[in-house]
Parts: structure tokens; C-alpha cells; sequence
């Protein structure tokens, strides 16, 4: 069977509209996170990354057709034009679009400039596919928090049975008041900046951001920072509607189907991009599934300090700037931790460190108890 490889890609977000700056902001240790307080956004301040309407506004600008698009829409647009541009791929019957989010245009509800039909992920998916003139129909990927990572192990199967040839995805989500009151009634968004795995931990701070990725079988289509992915797997602990699994269950069957089908042991695995929303019991449970399967000394870190919690688009988001780090050679500093706060030993890196990486793999898990784990490796 033919590799998958992670190619072209692009991330506009609070710290940054290109992946290079992005990850330029990431080694230099500096946060998108800040204290908001527009009581159009939410009620009350809160802490978290918010992507200026103006600077998309005039970036979005040369991209303007006649009709009008929602902001989620000018920013996944806008990654995903850089991203296809820079392949240089042309647009036929072969080539697949997915779009992963978790609430998508949910705030066209609270205003009368868009129909409310706007609203339905579908709809979505069809402005996404008319602006650019994909030949099929977008394939939508909406599975709370893991959307942005299980939409690459979704289009390495299409590509493996045959269906297309290349891939694209783009993720995103946007910061509003549905999502907002949605988390602050669970008492999980914290009133300063969030800290991952730490003992002052208190909660999670949200985001938003799109990113966008080429996956492809075709080895000539490869960026610097390419990858290849080695094995995936996705597990549902069925345990309840917010909280996690209290054993890891189905994050240790995720990470476990993952290196069965890359054919690795757990010692190639250079770091993990864990997902690290720093609220108590998610970063408890990924200890306890990362200590059963031996990755109590692996150098671990989670990226909710640069841009909080960016729901669809995280694991996208964090699987782009895990590609920088293996071509970097270079460990990114898990933003936030200072104390050990877990009840399982981790080895949580402290700061932005030189190593030789190979291969990272990248954990997901949301709402309704998804779990998603896939191990990448570099290919240049």
C-alpha cells in the first residue's frame, strides 16, 4: 500500500495568518491568549484568543467574490486558498475536500445578516466547495474536539481505498456566546491564562483559529515539513456526555490501535502532542492512559498556552506545529506548567529544547467521550 503523507498547510490564528509565524511565536514562547472583555463576545471577561476582525478583514480583502461570508468562513477560506495554492493541484474528480469543526456558523442564530439555514454544517460545506470549485461534496467531520485530528486519519482512508488521490482539509471554529455560556456552565473556563498539566491548574481558556493541510499519496507533492502517517486509531469510552474516561480507557485503546498499525513500539516515539486542556479530570486522564502505556519519561507537551482551546481546529492546529517540530528538531515548550499537577509522573517539557525527533504522536479527546490518536513521521 502506498504511503499518506501531511504536505502543504497553513494556520491563521491569534498569532499569526502562516504557519511559519505562527510556530516563529511558538519557539519565542509568546501566548495569542489575552484577557477579552467585549460584551459582545461574552458577558463577562474572560481569557482566551480571538483572532482581530480587522487584520482578517483586510487579509480576506484580494479573496472577496460578491456575496457575503460569516467570519469562520473568511478565515477558513483563507487558509485553505494559501494552502491549495502552494500545492499547485488542480481541482478534479480525484481530489476530496473535509471540513472538521465542532459548532461551525452556530453564532449566524444571534443575528439577522445571514439566513439561519446558514447555520447547518451542510451549508458550510457547500460555500467552502462552490468558492473554489471542488467536484465533489465537502465531507463533514463534526465529532466534538477530535474533528480537526481524526479528519487526517478519515482522509488517509479514502486515499488508501482509492476514492481520491489527494485530500484537503480545513478546520476551524470561532469564538461566541453559545460556546462560551456552553463551557462556563460546566465551571471548566479558568479566569487566568490555562495551565496544562500543572498543580494550579483551573480550567480551560477557548480560541479560535482554521488550519488546512494537503494529505497525499503522491510523493512529489511534499513540502519541507511533510510527514507521513504511520497508524491511527479512535475509540469512544461511552463513559458520559462531558467527562472523561477516569482510566483512560478509550484514549489507551486509541494510541494503542495507532502503534499496532505503524508497526512501532512505544520507545520510537520521540514526544507527544498531548491534548492538554488544562480543566482537572482531562489532564488527570491523559496521564493515567500515557502511564499505561509506558510514556511516563516521553517529552510531552500540550500547545492550549499559545491559543487555548480551539475545539475542531485544535488537533489540526497542534498536528501542523508537531510537523515544525520534527523538521526543526526542536521540542516547543508546554506553555503554563511549572508544578507537576497529575497523579501520574510525565515528563512535561519546560522549555523549547534542540532534539533530534522522528516520529510524534498527537492525542485528541471531546465531548461524548471520543478519543482520537495518530503517530507521524518525518520524511525529509
Amino acid at each position: 500500500m502506498s504511503k499518506v503523507y501531511l504536505s502543504h498547510h497553513n494556520i491563521v490564528s491569534a498569532l499569526g495568518f502562516t504557519a511559519q509565524e505562527v510556530v516563529d511565536n511558538i519557539k519565542n514562547e509568546i501566548s495569542g491568549l489575552s484577557l477579552i472583555d467585549d460584551p459582545e463576545v461574552f458577558n463577562t471577561p474572560f481569557y482566551g484568543s480571538i483572532i482581530p476582525t480587522a487584520d482578517l478583514t483586510n487579509a480576506f480583502k484580494p479573496l472577496e467574490k460578491a456575496i457575503t461570508y460569516t467570519k469562520l468562513e473568511k478565515m477558513m477560506l483563507l487558509s485553505l486558498h494559501r494552502t491549495i495554492t502552494a500545492s499547485a493541484i488542480s481541482l478534479n474528480e480525484k481530489v476530496g475536500l473535509i471540513i472538521s469543526s465542532t459548532k461551525g456558523n452556530i453564532d449566524v442564530l444571534n443575528q439577522t445578516t445571514f439566513p439561519k439555514e446558514r447555520a447547518y454544517l451542510g451549508a458550510l460545506g457547500s460555500v467552502i466547495k462552490d468558492y473554489f470549485g471542488f467536484k465533489n461534496d465537502a465531507i463533514i467531520i463534526s465529532n466534538a474536539c477530535v474533528s480537526g485530528l481524526l479528519a487526517t486519519a478519515i482522509a488517509k482512508r479514502y486515499i488508501k481505498e482509492g476514492v481520491y488521490n489527494h485530500v484537503f482539509i480545513v478546520s476551524g471554529d470561532t469564538l461566541n456566546p453559545f460556546v462560551l455560556s456552553g463551557f462556563n456552565s460546566f465551571q471548566a473556563m479558568s479566569n487566568k491564562p490555562c495551565k496544562p498539566f500543572d498543580k494550579e491548574r483551573s480550567g480551560v481558556n477557548l480560541g479560535e483559529a482554521a488550519a488546512s493541510v494537503l494529505v497525499t499519496s503522491t510523493p512529489d507533492k511534499l513540502c519541507p515539513e511533510a510527514v507521513a502517517l504511520l497508524g491511527d486509531g479512535s475509540r469512544n469510552d461511552a463513559n458520559h456526555i462531558s467527562g472523561p474516561s477516569r482510566t483512560g480507557e478509550g484514549l489507551f485503546r486509541s494510541i494503542t490501535a495507532a502503534i499496532k498499525e505503524a508497526n512501532i513500539s512505544p520507545i520510537d516515539i520521540d514526544f507527544i502532542s498531548a491534548h492538554g486542556t488544562a480543566t482537572l479530570f482531562n489532564d488527570e486522564m491523559e496521564a493515567i492512559a500515557f502511564n499505561r502505556l509506558g510514556f511516563n519519561t516521553t517529552p510531552t507537551h500540550s500547545l492550549k498556552g499559545y491559543f487555548g482551546h480551539t475545539l475542531g481546529a485544535s488537533g489540526l492546529i497542534e498536528t501542523l506545529i508537531g510537523m515544525h517540530s520534527l523538521h526543526q528538531n526542536t521540542l516547543f515548550k508546554s506553555l503554563g506548567y511549572s508544578t507537576h499537577g497529575v497523579s501520574k509522573p510525565l515528563n512535561i517539557i519546560e522549555k523549547t529544547t534542540p532534539q533530534k525527533n522522528t516520529i510524534f504522536l498527537k492525542t485528541a479527546s471531546g465531548f461524548g467521550g471520543s478519543n482520537t490518536a495518530v503517530l507521524f513521521k518525518k520524511v525529509n
